[in-house]
């Protein structure tokens, strides 16, 4: 019997968009930076993107992809409940294309130790599992944390009322960077014997393990009673007898508050790892919970605080694990930006991106407090943050080609020159650098091949001069109106150094133009064809879904 492959099939599945490149523009009025540097380790340089994610993540692409130590997103749960920032109940078909075509761009801005962090409900949790599991292969996904959010439930409750969320954790490549916890107070208040004697506080642990081994097998004597203790049965002493008389000898060996009981080992405080393991169970008093969040909301918003805001304490909790400082991390569902202000109080570099309104509401003045140290509240305390930094504002371009009152694609009159020649740069695989004195590099693939962007008509004459200025050694794609007095065989075979093409006939074919918005929004939904849902049927005659097919077949029943 052949192996079938594991995975997750919906309607629509195999339509992808075709994004646009889009480049981004700095608006200064929104960017903010501190008056005066902190400190050395002040990071200035994040960036806030104002625009659909999708076509923002895009944007990223070429110039940051394999950079990104963590994505954290905390997307929109698919529950059907309408948020004040956000329409969440979006059709399960649609909201899972929506996340592929993300998860898809985010796996290729990871760094090779990168991780992802998705936040998520029971709702769409296990779904999202075997999604992660195609974009990112099933040997790389690391754990499934789960998130103690509540600390009470309602007495009214209905049914078994969730009092948890998901963290679904995926790497990159199987080598995430994975940092050990700092120790708790809790944890070091078990080491609270001390015998003054140097080595400090220590707790007493059990001297047997479950390994048996013969040699391991004897008796300890307690020096003040004479009375000799086997190992418990079915284990053995941790060492050897002659080792274990030393630690007899050291009095690193406990009989008990008058010398009179059995051994125990003194564990000193010293000697154990400054640092604990992550485990997938986090509790409410480790990393925050939702009213802990609102509450800081309340404080830094008070007018309109947002609704579904994520604890300081829980990004603190994840960017401890998954980054050093200095490491870039992204949040393509910024939302209030508990990301951005997080990784920049532990000082991380950031991206966020988000459409809603409240980028401006909620992002960029929570952003100006921790900048400028006015934050006292999240983790500030618990990090020493007193503010400096700052972060660059941007938006997305308009799209790069639109139609004429004919009808005709022309490039969109919105891009000047500057504009214009960043874009072609994006969209030919070109990095955008314009040189401060070869008026014809705008750009380059490597250290001999060059791009240069132009809307005039060159004539045979100018791209003769322009082909003596490169040289033989180089090369140059010229991106112009278009050229006259030769055709584009001659032309190749006059001036083999140059390459040209047309615009805008040379991108029309590349992508999607226009489409402005691939959000996660159901107001942006595409009414439904009456002809496909004849050709595929939602749900079957029981009236249950057909959306998940782990094995291929025809497509399950999917309780909603």
């Amino acid at each position: 019997m052949s192996k079938q492959k594991l995975e997750l099939t919906w309607i629509g599945k195999e339509k992808r968009p075709k994004l646009e490149p889009r480049i981004l523009l700095e608006d200064p009025e929104k960017s903010y930076h501190a008056k005066h540097r902190v400190s050395d380790k002040d990071i200035f340089d994040n960036r806030l993107i104002f625009g659909d994610n999708l076509l923002a993540l895009k944007a990223l692409e070429q110039e940051f992809t394999g950079k990104v130590k963590c994505v954290f997103i905390d997307p929109p749960y698919n529950t059907g409940s309408a948020f004040t920032h956000y329409d969440d109940g979006l059709e399960h078909s649609i909201w899972l294309g929506l996340m592929r075509d993300r998860l898809e761009l985010i796996h290729r801005l990871l760094a090779e130790d990168g991780s992802l962090w998705i936040t998520i409900d029971d709702n769409e949790a296990h779904y999202l599992k075997v999604l992660c599991d195609e974009v990112f292969g099933r040997r790389n996904f690391v754990a499934n944390v789960v998130w103690q959010k509540k600390y009470s439930v309602s007495s009214d409750a209905k049914g078994i009322p969730p009092s948890h969320d998901h963290i679904l954790v995926f790497s990159k490549s199987g080598a995430m960077t994975r940092n050990i916890l700092p120790r708790s107070e809790k944890q070091n208040d078990l080491y609270k014997y001390n015998d003054h004697d140097g080595r400090g506080p220590w707790r007493t642990d059990n001297l047997s393990v479950k390994t048996i081994s013969q040699a391991y097998l004897y008796e300890i004597t307690n020096p003040k009673t004479g009375i000799s203790y086997a190992p418990p049965t079915g284990r053995a002493w941790m060492t050897s007898q002659d080792r274990m008389q030393v630690l007899v000898d050291e009095r690193r060996v406990f009989f008990g508050r008058g010398g009179n009981g059995a051994p125990q080992l003194k564990r000193y405080l010293s000697e154990v790892q400054q640092g604990v393991v992550p485990t997938t169970w986090w509790t409410f008093d480790e990393t925050g919970h939702n009213d802990e969040s609102r509450k800081e909301q309340k404080i830094l918003i008070p007018s309109d605080p947002f609704a579904t805001p994520k604890p300081e304490r829980l990004l603190h909790r994840v960017l401890s694990i998954a980054t050093n400082p200095g490491d870039l991390v992204l949040d393509s569902f910024a939302g209030s930006g508990t990301t951005g202000a997080v990784a920049h109080k532990m000082g991380r570099r950031w991206i966020m991106i988000e459409l809603g309104e409240h980028c401006h509401t909620h992002i960029i003045p929570r952003l100006q407090k921790v900048i400028n140290g006015e934050d006292k509240g999240g983790i500030t305390e618990s990090v020493g943050w007193q503010g400096g930094g700052g972060f660059r504002y941007y938006h997305l371009a308009p799209s790069l080609i639109v139609n004429d009152r004919w009808g005709n694609p022309v490039i969109n009159p919105e891009y000047n020159a500057t504009h214009l020649a960043e874009a072609l740069c994006k969209l030919e695989g070109f990095t955008y650098a314009p040189s401060e004195v070869i008026w014809w590099q705008h750009g380059h693939s490597s250290e001999r091949d060059f791009i240069y962007v132009t809307t005039q008509n060159l004539s045979a004459e100018q791209l003769q001069a322009l082909s003596d200025e490169v040289g033989s050694d180089q090369s140059l794609l010229v991106c112009c109106a278009a050229f006259h007095g030769v055709t584009a065989a001659q032309a190749s075979e006059r001036w083999p150094n140059l390459t040209l093409k047309k615009i805008p006939k040379m991108v029309l074919a590349r992508c999607e133009w226009g489409h402005d918005d691939y959000s996660l929004n159901v107001a942006n939904l595409p009414m439904a064809k009456p002809e496909a849902a004849d050709k595929v049927p939602a749900r079957d005659p029981r009236g249950n879904a057909r959306t998940l097919d782990l094995f291929g077949g025809t497509g399950g029943e999917v309780a909603q």
